[in-house]
Parts: C-alpha cells; sequence; structure tokens
C-alpha cells in the first residue's frame, strides 16, 4: 500500500476523518517553512498538502498568491521544495507529502527528472490544477508509473457527463472543491457538501477530501462527519502572513493545527 492508501485505510479503521493541511513551501523562509513542515504531523496533520511556489497561481486566492511571493522572494525553488520533502522524511516516513500547485515549474524543471528526484525525496501524491485529464501523458501516466499518485480536482461544476473523465485515472484520495472559485473563498453549507459527496461515491470509491473555505475547528468538524478529509490552506497560511517574526509564524501555524485537528477528531464521536 502507498503511504496515501495506508493513511486512509488506518483513519476509516478509527472511524474518523483525515485532517489535510496546506501550507507553501518556503513560506516564511526555507528554515522557517521546514520547521513548520516538521511540525505538523505532532499538531495533528495527517496528510501534508505543500505548495510548490509560482509566479501565476491562478486558482489561489489573495492569501496563498502572497504566500507564494513571500516564497518566491526569499529563493524558494522547486529543487528547494523536493529538498525540504527530503529533510522532512529523514525523520517522518508515514506522514503522506502531496505536492500541489501548477504544471509550468515542472515542465522547465523537466517531468522526468522532477518524476525521478519526488519519488526518490519522498513525495506521495501530485496534485496539478491546470492540468485536465486530456493531458494524463504529459505527467499523471509517468507519475503514476512511478508510485506517485495523480489526484484529482472536481468541482461544483463537474457534472455527471465529466465526472467519469475526471476519476477515471485519478489515485491517492479525490479533492472536492466545495465552492466555486479561488482558494479562500465563502464556505459551502453542509446539505450541498453531503449532496456532492453522495454523488462522486456514486464515480469512485476513492477517499473524498473536502476544501477551499474551511477555516476553523468548527466548520472542519462539521466536514469531517461527512467526508473522509477535511483540507485546510488559506487560514493556516494567513497565519503566516500576520506573524511578525518567523518564530512567531511557526508556532500560529503549529497552533492552529492543534485546534483544527481536536475538531476533525472528535467529529464523530
Amino acid at each position: 500500500m502507498s503511504r496515501l492508501e495506508q493513511r486512509f485505510a488506518e483513519l476509516k479503521a478509527e472511524g474518523r476523518s483525515a485532517l489535510v493541511t496546506f501550507v507553501t513551501a518556503g513560506d516564511p523562509g526555507y528554515d522557517a517553512s521546514l520547521q513548520i513542515l516538521k511540525g505538523l504531523p505532532a499538531a495533528g496533520a495527517d496528510v501534508i498538502e505543500l505548495g510548490m511556489p509560482f509566479t501565476d497561481p491562478m486558482a489561489d486566492g489573495v492569501a496563498i498568491q502572497l504566500a507564494t511571493l513571500r516564497a518566491l522572494e526569499a529563493g524558494q525553488t522547486l529543487a528547494k521544495t523536493l529538498q525540504m520533502v527530503r529533510e522532512f522524511r529523514v525523520d517522518n516516513q508515514t506522514t503522506p507529502i502531496v505536492l500541489m500547485g501548477y504544471y509550468n515549474p515542472i515542465h522547465r524543471f523537466g517531468v522526468d527528472k522532477f518524476v525521478e528526484d519526488a519519488k526518490q525525496a519522498g513525495v506521495d501524491g501530485l496534485i496539478i490544477v491546470d492540468l485536465p485529464p486530456e493531458h494524463d501523458a504529459e505527467l499523471a501516466t509517468p507519475a503514476q508509473a512511478a508510485g506517485i499518485d495523480f489526484i484529482r480536482l472536481t468541482t461544483p461544476t463537474t457534472d455527471d457527463a465529466r465526472l467519469p473523465r475526471v476519476l477515471e485515472r485519478s489515485s491517492g484520495f479525490v479533492y472536492y472543491v466545495s465552492v466555486a472559485g479561488v482558494t479562500g473563498a465563502g464556505s459551502a453549507t453542509t446539505e450541498h457538501v453531503t449532496e456532492a459527496i453522495a454523488r462522486l461515491r456514486r464515480h469512485t470509491d476513492l477517499p473524498i477530501s473536502v476544501g477551499f473555505g474551511i477555516r476553523t475547528p468548527e466548520q472542519a468538524a462539521n466536514i469531517a462527519r461527512l467526508a473522509d478529509g477535511v483540507v485546510v490552506g488559506s487560514a493556516l497560511v494567513d497565519k503566516i502572513a500576520q506573524a511578525k517574526t518567523a518564530d512567531q509564524a511557526v508556532n500560529e501555524v503549529l497552533s492552529l493545527c492543534s485546534a483544527l485537528a481536536e475538531g476533525v477528531r472528535g467529529a464523530r464521536r
């Protein structure tokens, strides 16, 4: 079993949802970002999404756009992001790491080299928001051949005619974007998420994680009662933006992660 399969199977056996946390690699700087990455599992993160900074993050709202700019200004590169994963794996061989971002940096890096280096570093999955299934040969096929899951995004506008194509070669889990719009946008109602998950389950047996607009432990708990995973990103990234020092950024992110984890873990009791 892959690390993602193992983690979701364990949590299913425990009868709870996964807390999936997103942070941008290199934000607010390499050292603090690595501290955050290494601290997330102990703070309650079950799966970590690590953003690959890119100059044109068109699916992201202001919070993650600014995080990307901070990371790039601090000198973050794709090679450094992979190095962060390598350093994380020195002490942690169990927490799944998913790289999330856009195709351009990978294309420039070289797909074959990227897949090889990502696998060697300990990356478990990829979410590439601007590569639809029609372009599987570009990255999804070589990544999955190397044992790296390729996780698809589905949205409220992905209809029943399109869903089978989107999910056909998905692996790891399905990421349901609960609102139409960019990251950090408003949150969906519980009724909407319930209906969406039921529809997705008619098309796939993969775990379903729900994200976009989840900011508080209470919101996380509400989604955790319905979904296999709860994704929180912008709320964590905002803590970095508001911090006055790198140490404060680390502490604030991990503190919020702990509160979110408590909400998720208590949701089905």
